[in-house]
């Protein structure tokens, strides 16, 4: 075999479509679009949710609710899982940290402690809120708070 008498193997190319090319190519007059309307003009776009005249699904269905864009979403740790964690995990100090490093919590997410529960040893926490009820909690146990922003 010589290098003149190299072929792609049988069925591997085929010819291009030439669009638009006159009536010969087969694909002339038209150009495969069909006749009139916004489908056949150049630059047509066809819209999202577009159902042919019918009324889109997003106007049919109504609305409800409301969505506050400002709301804080926190991971919830009460009082009563502390003592818990901590066994389990080996950690005094609930720092945002401590709580990402043990997959706790995810690197974005912000912790409150609540007040569920009761707490009998002395325990640190830094963290991005806590309520009332768990904040005295931990301080008649002798720990502390901190709230970071």
């Amino acid at each position: 075999m010589k290098l003149h008498e190299l072929r792609p193997a049988k069925g591997a190319t085929h010819k291009d479509k030439r669009i638009g090319r006159g009536d010969g190519s087969g694909h002339g007059g038209t150009s495969t679009k069909g006749t009139k309307g916004g489908q056949s003009r150049t630059g047509y776009k066809r819209k999202m949710a577009h159902e042919g005249g019918q009324m889109p699904i997003q106007r049919r269905i109504p609305k409800r609710g409301f969505n506050n864009v400002h709301r804080v979403e926190y991971k919830v740790l009460n009082v009563g899982q502390v003592e818990q964690l901590a066994d389990k995990y080996g950690i005094n100090e609930f720092s945002l940290e401590n709580l990402y490093t043990n997959k706790l919590i995810g690197q974005n997410d912000k912790v409150k402690i609540l007040g569920n529960g009761e707490l009998k040893k002395k325990f640190t926490f830094k963290v991005n809120a806590v309520s009332a009820k768990a904040k005295a909690a931990i301080e008649s146990a002798g720990g502390s708070v901190e709230i970071v922003k």
